[in-house]
């Protein structure tokens, strides 16, 4: 889909080089939406500053925009443009040009996205729980930004790897195993709650570890025997990881993520390169020994008194950390998946700890051309505008968040008025859709980095910039279809402007490619959500302006549908690509 304001940059880009030579050709157009037009370029007021050091004297901004008219040459594209105000350009595009553009786009099963011309490998590290632990609130932002950033970027054209960096390593699988042997290892198959409830179990071996001296040296002990390989530890240590994937993939089920355990590429994939890492720092000469542990000093980090921060790399008892095993990542992406871009969704809190870790990387020359980008995610807070607890002040758990939605959603389903009730089959489809789309958009709808308050009152709505208000408006797209007996795939027009809400519609719908291309470079999600949203609340008002069924004569019906039909895939397009399932009626 041509999008308007990518269309119009590159004519005055071009009516720029025209008017005052070819150094003038990257100048910004600086091209954006209008009250007076349907888009405006002020690209005439900076322009007329730089002018006047070239031509000498004050330039008017207005005779700047004159020039740039004379020569700008978009006959095909408007119907009016105007120089107003003190030096801008207003553009009205043609109803023939947006109708055309919209007829593309029916016609294209990509709805005439265009394709990334240089294809990039990129890594989206995303989810990432903890082996032996439930996921809580808090996983539900990485899980669901990280899969519609994924998304995204590959109905883009990229090469993308998904990436669960799952934490399945480390000194806490001493105690675990050694509670699993206390246990019983036949309750990891079961479903003995003591296992099968991993925060419970987790919970239950750090008392232990903490309050039995004799248990926490068998831990200690376990450790060893892990980190050297012992075949013995590392079958018990598998069958704890079995359980939690099982379980992992559960709630990625309920959430209708991408992820597969293919994805599943663990701390403990890292272990043997921490070593190799480590010393290629020691041989270039970039870590160095301070109390006792071997460190980097990244340039720029200091602490509070002014001191420099370090970036340890190996503990004084000779053990690695979370900062080794990012940075054998990161080599590992650079020199074995040559990759060009690395998205990493984490919390907000770690900003910190990757600016300095990128910083080292960058320091032994292992991120080169790739592009390494933390997507920070906020936090998700409770009505009370604290972080997300349950009434005793635990953490949340995510799965028990997510029934709890679909039976709100089944609660607020019930309310709609119907001629005859849905059979229960198609009924428990649609409020699992509902109400996990709900929790979904609700998230998707914010920028990552900021916080939010999850209330289920009003992600639930079926009013306002809801999931389930984008839903419907699908939904009710596809009954205009079922009512007139056509297949949407069969409405192909042609489509013809003739009603105002029609115009904006259909010129709304020529951004979809721009919002994608936005959302991706930026890898923020919400950037495509608000405008899936939008797109939403134009055919809300073609609807009600614009009868489809009842149009006055057989081509303005067929007009009406293709635009309805586009409308429908533009919408269920954009609700997938951010993960937000679309029932096929509501």
């Amino acid at each position: 889909m041509s999008d308007p304001q990518l269309v119009l940059a590159a004519r005055v880009q071009a009516a720029l080089s025209a008017a005052f030579g070819p150094s003038y050709a990257d100048a910004d157009p600086v091209i954006r939406p209008s009250q007076f037009a349907d888009l405006q370029s002020n690209v005439a007021l900076p322009l007329a500053k730089r002018l006047e050091g070239e031509r000498g004297g004050k330039q008017n901004p207005r005779a700047v925009a004159q020039e740039i008219l004379d020569r700008l040459d978009v006959s095909d594209l408007v119907s009016d443009v105007q120089v107003s105000g003190p030096g801008f350009l207003n553009f009205t595009f043609s109803d023939e040009w947006i109708a055309a553009q919209a007829q593309r786009a029916l016609a294209d099963e990509h709805l005439d996205v265009p394709r990334a011309e240089r294809p990039q490998k990129v890594i989206v590290e995303y989810s990432s729980p903890n082996v032996a632990k439930e996921m809580h609130v808090g996983h539900l932002r990485t899980t669901i930004v990280g899969d519609a950033i994924a998304r995204i970027l590959e109905f883009l054209g990229h090469d993308v790897v998904r990436d669960n960096h799952v934490g399945d390593w480390g000194t806490p699988f001493g105690m675990l195993i050694e509670h699993l042997l206390d246990l019983g290892e036949d309750k990891a198959a079961s479903n003995d709650s003591s296992v099968s409830d991993l925060t419970a179990f987790y919970q239950a071996a750090r008392v232990k570890f903490d309050g039995d001296e004799e248990f926490a040296e068998r831990s200690r002990k376990r450790v060893v025997l892990l980190q050297a390989g012992d075949p013995e530890t590392l079958r018990l240590w598998n069958v704890l990881v079995d359980v939690s994937r099982r379980y992992f993939n559960v709630v990625y089920g309920k959430l209708g993520v991408t992820l597969t355990d293919d994805d599943i590429k663990g701390e403990s994939f890292y272990n043997d390169l921490l070593a190799p890492t480590v010393k290629e720092l020691e041989d270039k000469g970039i870590a160095q020994v301070s109390e006792g542990a071997l460190v980097v000093f990244p340039p720029g980090f200091k602490g509070r008194e002014g001191e420099p921060l370090p970036v340890i790399i190996r503990k004084s008892d000779g053990g690695y950390n979370y900062s080794t095993t990012d940075l054998a990542t990161i080599r590992f992406r650079h020199d074995a998946e040559h990759a060009d871009r690395v998205v990493y969704v984490v919390g907000a809190a770690q900003a910190l700890h990757f600016q300095m870790v990128f910083a080292v990387a960058g320091m032994a020359g292992w991120t080169g051309d790739m592009r390494l980008e933390h997507a920070q995610i906020g936090n998700v807070l409770g009505t009370d505008g604290k972080l997300l607890r349950t009434r005793a002040g635990g953490t949340v758990k995510l799965a028990e968040l997510l029934d709890e939605a679909v039976e709100r959603a089944g609660t607020e389903f019930d309310k709609i008025e119907r001629d005859e009730p849905l059979p229960a089959a198609e009924r428990a489809d649609i409020v699992e859709k509902v109400g996990i789309g709900a929790v979904k958009y609700a998230d998707l709808s914010v920028a990552l980095d900021s916080e939010y308050i999850f209330d289920f009152d009003r992600m639930i709505a079926f009013k306002g910039n809801t999931g389930p208000y984008l839903q419907y408006a699908a939904a009710r797209i596809r009954s205009i279809f079922r009512r007139g007996g056509v297949e949407p795939q069969d409405a192909t027009g042609p489509i013809v402007i003739g009603h105002a809400a029609e115009r904006a519609l259909a010129l709304r719908l020529l951004g979809f490619g721009a919002a994608l291309q936005q959302a991706g470079d930026a890898a923020e999600p919400h950037k495509l959500a608000g405008y899936v949203y939008s797109v939403a609340d134009a055919f809300t008002t073609f609807f009600e302006s614009c009868p489809v069924l009842k149009a006055p004569d057989e081509a303005t019906r067929a007009s009406r549908l293709a635009l309805c039909a586009v409308t429908l895939r533009t919408l269920s397009t954009g609700l997938d690509l951010l993960g937000v399932p679309v029932p096929e009626r509501m």
